[in-house]
This record gives C-alpha cells, structure tokens and sequence, in this order.
C-alpha cells in the first residue's frame, strides 16, 4: 500500500508525538494526534500567574541540529519558526564554601575562570581539556549510531559497532562518576560533571561511562534559550503541523489502544469515540501504555527493567526585586554528592541537603516577570512516588522547608519573604497531568545494572504496528533525545515490508 492510503493515530502530543506525526506526514501518511490536555507540547509547558511566565518543564535548549533535523524534514527552516538565543555563562555552579564557577562555550573565558579553582592552574586546564577530549570520544561513537541509526538494544549495537569496536571505543568498563575521578582531581569540577546526569533525571553513580558525552552538548553545540520562552518551541511545532495538515485534537484523551490478535487496530477515545488505523505511535511512556491502554500487566511486568528516572520537587516563585548574583542557570550543590545519589536513587529517599537547579530566566528575558520582580524556578531531583509507602503532601512540603533554607543560607536573603507569588508541583501532579510513569520527569532512568544504560525499543515486541516515542524509550530524556525518538519511530515504521 502507498503510504497516502495508510493512517496513523499518535497518542500524545508531547515533543516525541508530534515529532514522529511531522516525520510521518512528510512520507505521506496520513496522521491524526489525540492530546489529553488543552495544549500540545506535553512537560514543555507554561503557566502564567499575576504577570509571571513560568516554564513548568525543560529549561534548557541543547544540540539544535537535532530540531533542525525535524523542519528540514517537513521541507521547511526551523529560524522561521523558532527563535533561540545563546546563553552564557552556561550555568553557575555554587558551592557551600563560598566557591561560585561558572562554565561557558568560549574557552579563553572557560581557562580563566579555572583560576579560581584551588591547586595549579596549568594542571586543572589540562585535565579539563582532556576531559572534554574524553567526551568528544563518547559522544562521537555514540551519536554515529545510537542516535544516528535509531539503535534499541545491544546486538543491534555489536551489529553496527563490532563487538571490540563497541567495547574498547565506548567506556563501558566504569560508572560515569569512575570515568570522571580518574581524569579530574578538582573535587568541585567532578561534582560539576557528575550533574551533567541532570539531563536525564539518573544517578553518575549507576550510569555507564559513556555518559560524560553529556558536557559535549553544552561545550561543542552550546546552551540555548527560546526567545519569548520555552513554549515557543511546541508553538512553532503546532504550527508547522497545522501547515502540513496533521489534524491535532487537544483535550481528548486516549482510553483504551485496540488490538486484533498480534497488532493493532486503533484507538478509543475516553468520550467512547472508536477511531480506526493501521498504526498507533504512543507518546504515552512503555509501562503505563501497556498498564493503562492495553490491559497488558504481563507486557508491562517484562518491561520492568526500564525503571522510571526521578522526578521533581518543582517550585516557581515570583520574587519582589533581583538576586544579582544568579546567572540564568544555577545549581546549588550537596555537600556530600554521593549521599544525595545514594538517597535519591538507591534508597528512594526525599534527599536531606539535595544539589538544586535553580533557573533564572529574566536573565536572558524580563519579560518572564513584572518589572522590578524575578522569576525563578527551583528543581532538586527526588524518586519517584513508590506506590507501596508514597511520600506525604507534607513530607513534600518539608523538602519544601529544606530546599529555600539553603538558598537563603547560599546567598538568596529573604527568599521566602520576599516571594509574591508561587507555584508548585509534586510527582502527584505530574503524574497526573502527563500520565508519566510513577511521576517521572525524565522518562527511564540510565542504569548500567539494570538496563545497560538503554531504554525501551521504539517497535512494541507483542503488537508489530505499535510504537513508542518519548523518554521511556531509546534514546532517552531530554528534548532533543525526545525529539529523536519521534523521527527514529517513524523511520522504522515507514521501514517495514507491507
């Protein structure tokens, strides 16, 4: 059949759905998108509250070929429809001593600001260069076929790599925190790499090596902000698909996903509405798909491996004046990094003295607040809810306590008391506005024991016209990831005989 004759329906509009319903459409199928929510963009949200826009997901813009990888494939530039502004410094890393560094792209500013560094300055630039010489390596034989080739498991990477190509180019051999202390002696500049493991919501202790690749998208592609706020990426997005036709139906929800024997059939919508098709892409993670749509415990049970990444104690505030002493992006480190890890991620703890990300964005854009006002968004990562002894509204509310206690004490006076406005989201929330598993924000965590650092495949292996898009599945978290995953869906979908 001609791929005109042959209809799509995707299963959430997230940055994953619409990335694999534009790569569709642009092969000819026909493609219509069920979105639970009153908007697409999925985490890649806004909120706006008394003159305060608030981004309640992604904060950062990173490898920007990867979209314009998407725009080229509908025949279109993505300068026509989003804007981005770098940012530097890239972020400011503050630290319990008094110590505060910040990164940048430009690396005559980045060997200055080494100086700072305790120890000799000739060695700490050598071994930061060499470092980054490190990544390079990961991140080159990583993104030539993982990403590159939509790659899913591990002998389809023996297959592309060759089996001692694979385990003697890719660092397999240590976790990402091992990889980091054996070329970097500077205690502050490991914590700062260790945290790269930001992106994907998981522990350096548990991630492979090949992980430092993380650095290299900030260092070599930059750090990236949406001019008029993040939202304008799934704005631009929702009107590429409108141009090309792709019928995008917002709040209304996918019940059930039907099946016939081994495949699919179609979808119910939560209204009764049956819609037939001869493909379903899921932009609904792997686990709760099975769960939810499918009926599917034994799916989901095989699945258990691809274990949710963490989610996210989510705080926006709306601050009377200006903290001059933030950049755009900051992070606020533990005292003792390896028991934040070891709370958060092994024993599934709400962390006592978490590394905190904290976003600025009226740096780069006033227009994010009133005038003479601030907007600030602060993250410590945390599990995700444990459905058999869940945290308490007032243990979040605790971490809450801890959480603006130590900014004051770092730096930011009268935090509390000079907030005007706030907003807050739990695991409870996300889970429920987005159906991630468990309340995960980044998808499935990259755990060597567990999953070997993979997530789920894109092709179901019990439904062979059922894909999956978004950070449960390969390769992973992330914007640009999640991005990748939708055109890497698609391609394998149109790659199928019949």
């Amino acid at each position: 059949m001609n791929p005109k004759q042959k209809k799509v329906v995707v299963i959430g509009a997230g940055l994953g759905g619409i990335s694999a319903a534009i790569s569709l459409r642009a092969k000819g199928y026909e493609v219509e998108v069920f979105e639970k929510n009153p908007q697409i963009g999925g985490k890649l949200n806004v909120r706006e509250i008394d003159g305060f826009s608030f981004d309640l997901g992604p904060s950062i813009f990173t490898l920007p070929q990867i979209f314009r990888e998407l725009f080229t494939r509908a025949g279109r530039e993505m300068d026509d429809y989003v804007t981005l502004q770098r940012v530097t410094p890239q972020w400011r890393n503050f630290f319990e001593d008094g110590l505060v560094l910040d990164l940048f792209e430009e690396m005559d500013l980045m060997k200055a600001e080494l100086a700072k560094l305790p120890g000799d300055h000739a060695t700490n630039w050598r071994e930061f260069q060499d470092f980054l010489d490190y990544g390079r390596r990961q991140y080159k034989l990583v993104e030539s076929g993982y990403f590159a080739k939509g790659l899913d498991t591990t002998w389809q990477m023996i297959r592309h790599y060759g089996f001692f190509g694979l385990y003697r180019g890719m660092d397999w051999k240590d976790r990402m925190d091992g990889g980091i202390a054996r070329r970097i002696r500077s205690e502050p500049m490991r914590r700062i790499f260790e945290y790269f493991i930001k992106y994907v919501g998981s522990s350096a202790l548990d991630s492979p090596g090949y992980m430092n690749l993380m650095p290299i998208i900030q260092f070599d592609y930059g750090l990236w902000y949406v001019k008029d706020g993040m939202y304008g990426l799934a704005t631009g997005l929702g009107r590429l698909a409108e141009e090309m036709g792709i019928r995008v139906r917002t709040s209304c929800g996918v019940a059930k996903i039907r099946t016939t024997g081994k495949k699919v059939s179609g979808v119910m919508l939560e209204d009764g509405t049956e819609v037939m098709a001869d493909y379903v892409v899921s932009n609904r993670e792997v686990i709760p798909a099975y769960r939810d749509l499918l009926d599917d415990e034994v799916s989901a049970k095989k699945m258990e491996r691809f274990r949710p990444a963490c989610s996210g104690l989510v705080v926006h505030l709306g601050v009377e004046g200006n903290y001059p002493q933030l950049a755009h992006h900051n992070f606020f480190y533990s005292k003792n990094q390896k028991k934040h890890f070891d709370t958060v991620f092994r024993e599934g703890k709400l962390p006592d003295d978490p590394t905190i990300y904290l976003v600025a964005p009226t740096r780069t854009d006033p227009g994010k607040a009133p005038a003479g006002h601030d907007n600030l968004k602060i993250l410590p990562h945390i599990p995700p809810i444990d459905p058999e002894n869940p945290p308490t509204t007032e243990d979040y509310l605790a971490l809450r306590e801890r959480v603006l206690e130590k900014l004051e004490r770092m730096g930011l006076q009268d935090l509390r008391k000079r907030t005007v406005v706030e907003d807050t989201l739990t695991p409870v929330d996300i889970e429920r506005m987005y159906g991630s598993n468990r309340g995960s924000i980044y998808g499935v965590v990259t755990d060597w024991k567990l999953n070997r650092g993979f997530k789920a495949p894109k092709r179901s292996d019990r439904y062979r016209n059922l894909y999956f898009t978004g950070g449960s599945v390969n390769p992973g978290g992330g914007m640009p990831m999640v991005v990748l995953s939708g055109m890497k869906a698609a391609d394998q979908l149109a790659a199928e005989p019949g």
